[in-house]
């Protein structure tokens, strides 16, 4: 199966289908899961998963991840993940791009998802009557950069983390530069173990990636720490 140009580049054979050389190595097209049968009426996430693998061998693939990518931050309820490891499967040359591209949309998209909360907070008080010292409290913890930091990695969905932020009024400098980091590691991370491994690490990545991304996150917390008292 061949597959279509991608940002005006013309379409070509296949190049290393067995995902040996992270240079420019075209594997075949993923298609989306075979099913046992038909799609319920109400598989509205499965209907949606295959919705968004279908933009990866289109034309529109790179404006698509922009767009999975800054409205997962705000309401769409999967993550750009799905669209980005196929197409950086397809062009192993393209990762560190894709990478920027969902990591830059994201960023965009959380400072909107953080401006909706900030606009929505006072309604929702009214609404709630929450207590001002519990509001404080977490104003006190979303005022810690390295708390910060982990929430970009440890909230999933990260637009519970983008609103939040918001309606706590936390610091947007903070926001964005922990979002930066903690998001950037993210896709860039999917980005250097499809660069480097090709197909078989997608199975690894599907299922621990949450995990990894943790990990790596405390890691180079501990790097900077390091760095900074030694």
């Amino acid at each position: 199966m061949g597959t279509h140009a991608r940002d005006g580049e013309p379409n070509g054979p296949a190049a290393d289908p067995a995902g040996v050389g992270p240079e420019r190595a075209a594997l075949v097209p993923v298609e989306p899961f075979a099913h046992a049968g038909p799609i319920g009426r109400w598989s509205i996430h499965r209907r949606l998963y295959n919705w968004m693998l279908g933009f990866g061998h289109s034309r529109y693939g790179t404006l698509a991840l922009f767009v999975f990518s800054f409205t997962e931050s705000i309401f769409f309820p999967l993550p750009p993940d799905i669209l980005q490891i196929p197409m950086t499967l397809e062009r192993r040359d393209r990762a560190w791009y894709y990478a920027t591209v969902s990591t830059v949309a994201s960023v965009l998209g959380g400072i909107t998802g953080y401006a909706i909360g900030y606009l929505l907070w006072d309604l929702i008080n009214r609404l709630l009557h929450v207590p001002e010292q519990s509001i404080e409290q977490l104003r006190t913890i979303t005022g810690n950069f390295w708390t910060m930091l982990f929430g970009t990695v440890i909230f999933h969905p990260y637009k519970i983390f983008t609103v939040g932020s918001g309606m706590l009024h936390a610091s947007l400098p903070l926001f964005i530069v922990a979002s930066i980091i903690g998001r950037g590691s993210r896709f860039f991370l999917i980005a250097l173990l499809l660069r480097t491994y090709g197909a078989p690490v997608r199975v690894f990545i599907e299922k621990y990636f949450n995990l990894l991304t943790i990990v790596l996150t405390v890691l180079v917390v501990l790097g900077i720490v390091a760095i900074k008292f030694l």
